[in-house]
């Protein structure tokens, strides 16, 4: 996993060149919101177990069909799969804002996720709408707790959001 300062600087160092305006501007801005990225992130810790059970319930009363007979969360097996899975994106969601980097969503979560579950017959789309509840939840919370400079928060939820790209449900 590398972070936004590892990851600049590697690409520097393969073509050679010297940090340039354009680098220390980024460098700059990372860690101007470095203690926001913090903020945040203990923020998500501290409400973790709130955040996702918001979500999932507001994806259920969205989409009832999914805990209904036959739907991909019926059972107490299969809801508290979907649960954990929303806590496994939250999570990282909040390693991605620490590292202002999403190449740990790619590394850890993303790779082979959506041939996953379509093997397992997991609706992608309703993950994709549950990813998106879920980062409308945290944006209110981080803004609610006047964390400064917070857009950030959306950029590992529109990351995931945007791979998974399927809507339907």
């Amino acid at each position: 996993m590398q972070d936004a300062i590892t990851t600049l600087i590697k690409n520097y160092d393969i073509t050679g060149r010297y940090l340039d305006r354009e680098a220390i501007d980024r460098l700059k801005s990372y860690f101007e919101t470095g203690t926001a990225r913090v903020q945040a992130a203990a923020l998500v810790n501290a409400n973790a177990a709130d955040i996702v059970r918001q979500s999932g319930s507001q994806l259920f009363s969205d989409l009832p069909e999914l805990i209904r007979p036959g739907g991909n969360a019926y059972t107490t097996r299969r809801y508290a799969t979907c649960l954990r899975d929303l806590d496994y994106f939250l999570r990282y969601a909040t390693y991605a804002w620490v590292a202002g980097n999403t190449d740990v969503l790619d590394e850890r979560v993303l790779q082979g996720l959506r041939e996953t579950y379509n093997s397992l017959g997991v609706p992608v789309g309703s993950v994709v709408i549950g990813i998106g509840i879920m980062k409308q939840i945290v944006k209110e919370k981080v803004e609610a707790a006047g964390v400064a400079d917070s857009g950030f928060v959306s950029e590992p939820f529109d990351h995931m959001i945007r791979e998974l790209a399927e809507t339907d449900v």
